[in-house]
């Protein structure tokens, strides 16, 4: 048996303007997890994820081809394709296996919190299959497998998320140029393109001050990434000069609450989480997108009551907002606030990656 696991994450900063190439956000790595297993056959393979029932496969010239299809894996096999494909290119000999998936990234009824599951079963799917087939790549050939895994499935996003799962803890993150990579996609193996430079890629892990806790809510209403991204990038295009001034204005203030990590300043993270909140809100308003919804709004007011830095956290439209609090607050009294306001506070942790 084969496995692995990657974690969920959380946005802190940079949102929207992080999809542009170069541009930099600050998201964590957190203990909740997509765990993939792997356990290799003989004739037939499936696939397990969730709950539901195994969808039996079989190849056709080293293709697979499944029983039915189930949108829902479209990662998965998006990431089989991707890692056989360059396996063969390596003279490897494909195998059958039966495939699970396990998640905490979604509540019992099945809502997901909005921690990137999408990244990280990625992340694990791509981890299981190169052990399986002895293919020995770092993190960073990881990062842009799973990356190449996305762009092939159209994904509009930045690739954050996926750099939290492979990379673990607080990330600086800074995208790299999809248009970029779609051309290169074009004439160059899977093999040439892990080997490339990715122009204005930089992932580089931080040290959060120890006297900061981050607390997140969940205002049980999952919203759509690729829909909120979508929407913004077809409204920009009616107000270019204010995404523009935008786009300029999160760089810098997320340059500097990079630094502030750095500087092992606390109340500058605090006035900086608030300014990136700020940025959001007029960015959202003058593009008529909603990312601070009313439950959202009401999160963060509270932990603000609290003496707290709040703010929605990744595309936003629902699912959750984080707080970065003092060690010596109540957090008893904010997490009741939230429970009233009928905020779910969820019992999340940074994941450094060790056990």
């Amino acid at each position: 048996m084969i496995s692995s696991t990657s974690s969920g994450k959380l946005f802190i900063a940079g949102e929207y303007a992080v999809v542009e190439a170069g541009y930099p956000a600050i998201l964590v790595a957190v203990n909740q997890f997509i765990k993939v297993s792997l356990e290799p056959c003989q004739y037939r393979g499936s696939i397990k994820a969730f709950n539901n029932a195994p969808i039996a496969f079989d190849r056709e010239e080293e293709r697979i081809v499944l029983d039915y299809r189930d949108n829902n894996l479209a990662y998965v096999i998006k990431a089989i394709q991707v890692v056989e494909n360059l396996a063969l290119s390596l003279n490897k000999k494909l195998s059958f296996y039966n495939l699970t998936i396990d998640s905490e990234l979604e509540n019992d009824d099945g809502k997901k919190f909005g921690l990137g599951s999408s990244a990280a079963v990625t992340v694990s799917a791509i981890k299981v299959l190169c052990e399986l087939y002895e293919l020995d790549f770092n993190d960073l050939e990881i990062f842009k497998l799973a990356a190449i895994v996305h762009y092939y499935l159209k994904s509009n996003g930045s690739g954050g998320d996926i750099a939290a799962s492979v990379f673990h803890g607080w990330i600086a993150y800074h995208s790299y140029d999809r248009n970029w990579l779609a051309k290169e996609a074009q004439s160059k193996t899977t093999l040439q393109l892990l080997h490339m430079e990715w122009p204005h890629l930089h992932i580089e892990r931080l040290q959060a001050p120890r006297d900061l806790t981050l607390m997140v809510g969940w205002t049980q209403s999952p919203a759509s990434t690729t829909k909120l991204v979508d929407n913004m990038q077809k409204n920009r295009l009616k107000h270019q000069a204010t995404y523009t001034q935008f786009l300029a204005e999160s760089k810098d203030c997320v340059h500097q609450l990079i630094q502030a990590f750095k500087d092992n300043d606390s109340e500058n993270i605090f006035k900086l989480i608030a300014k990136n909140r700020e940025l959001l809100l007029h960015m959202s308003k003058d593009l008529n997108i909603t990312i601070e919804t009313s439950k959202l709004k009401e999160l963060c007011d509270i932990a603000n009551t609290y003496e707290g830095a709040a703010k929605s956290s990744g595309a936003g439209g629902g699912d959750c907002g984080i707080a970065l609090m003092h060690n010596d607050n109540d957090f008893k009294q904010l997490i009741s606030a939230w429970n009233q306001a009928d905020i779910e506070h969820l019992n999340i942790e940074v994941y450094t990656g060790e056990a």
